[in-house]
């Protein structure tokens, strides 16, 4: 018995410490890349710090989207379909206002808005996967983006697969592959969060393709106008499997809903804008690198997760960061050896 008791107080303790330790050593990993590739005059010291500080407050904001789906009890179908429908007219209302609404033509305007709707299918499973298992599950999935663009990304692309994204990938497979294996409660969630993972891939590289040419404000727009518009005609179909009493949202449900569009959606699309004019993509794309630990922190602090998350989830989640952790330093390596051509 006191072997016993002793093994599940190590493993407790363990667990918690690779979770502090975990983005502490990618923050000191993300600073000494930055410091390598990001000089910048004496005089630019404090406008650089305060892009940081915008950087870091959105991931922590992305980080929190996957609270919100924990927080709002709509089903996900709802839930995808409100937040569209806000985000897009609040996005409207702040083109107008900046004077940067732009008509697109019909064609283009056609491609981009199915690529919305892609993105609502991605947000339909990513939230279906939280509501089927929690927010821990349903962000660590997403790590397998890197996976699916290995294989996606040249065949849509017509470019030569690389070796090393797919064995670095693989290490994140195997993360989850660990967690699916052992802890049987979340398979559901874990399934739905891996499809969510591999759309999200799809959206991503979609994405890049049709809205090169335009502003990113109107792209999003567009994206919302026909996510929301795809939603409401599928949205009969899936309310007749999945039915709920009411279609409506709760005042409660309502407050969180205007918080999740203006906040985790407006709020993060102006941040990362602005961040974008004074740092590199680069940095921008290592930094966001830390989103899924934002997540995993913020749900045990106020959904107390850490108690319903085993062993195995660790082990899976520490295969699953030593995986981006392995691609970050490819990318630190070949910025650094591109730097040192002649």
């Amino acid at each position: 018995m006191g072997n016993l008791v002793f093994t599940c107080l190590c493993k407790r303790y363990f667990s918690v410490f690779l979770l502090i330790l975990m983005p502490c050593l990618f923050v000191a990993f993300a600073s000494r890349a930055t410091k390598l590739f990001c000089t910048f005059a004496p005089k630019k010291i404090k406008r650089m710090k305060e892009a940081f500080i915008k950087l870091h407050l959105s991931v922590l904001i992305a980080g929190g989207t996957g609270v919100f789906g924990r927080l709002i009890t709509l089903n996900e179908g709802l839930l995808v379909w409100y937040r569209m429908l806000l985000a897009g007219v609040l996005f409207y209302i702040v083109l107008f206002l900046l004077k940067k609404l732009r008509k697109l033509p019909a064609r283009d305007a056609l491609r981009i808005a199915s690529v919305g709707l892609l993105l609502a299918v991605h947000w339909l499973f990513f939230y279906g996967s939280i509501k089927a298992s929690n927010v821990s599950i349903g962000v660590v999935c997403l790590s397998l983006m890197s996976f699916f663009t290995a294989l996606f990304d040249p065949v849509i692309n017509r470019h030569r697969v690389s070796a090393s994204e797919i064995l670095f990938s693989l290490v994140g497979v195997a993360g989850i592959v660990l967690i699916f294996h052992f802890d049987t409660r979340y398979r559901a969630g874990i399934l739905m969060g891996v499809v969510s993972s591999a759309l999200a891939s799809l959206f991503t590289i979609c994405n890049k393709k049709v809205a090169s040419g335009y502003p990113s404000g109107t792209t999003l727009l567009y994206e919302m106008g026909g996510g929301f518009a795809g939603l409401t005609c599928m949205l009969p179909v899936y309310l007749y499997f999945f039915p709920v009493p009411t279609i409506l949202p709760s005042a409660t449900d309502f407050g969180y809903l205007l918080l999740f569009a203006s906040v985790c959606t407006v709020l993060l699309y102006i941040l990362q804008i602005q961040v974008l004019k004074k740092i590199s993509a680069f940095t921008f794309n290592l930094t966001y690198n830390l989103e899924p630990i934002y997540s995993i922190i913020l749900a045990m602090i106020i959904f107390r997760e850490a108690k319903d998350l085993n062993f195995s989830f660790y082990t899976g989640l520490g295969l699953i960061f030593l995986s981006v952790v392995m691609q970050t330093g490819r990318v630190v390596w070949q910025a650094k050896k591109n730097q040192l051509k002649p």
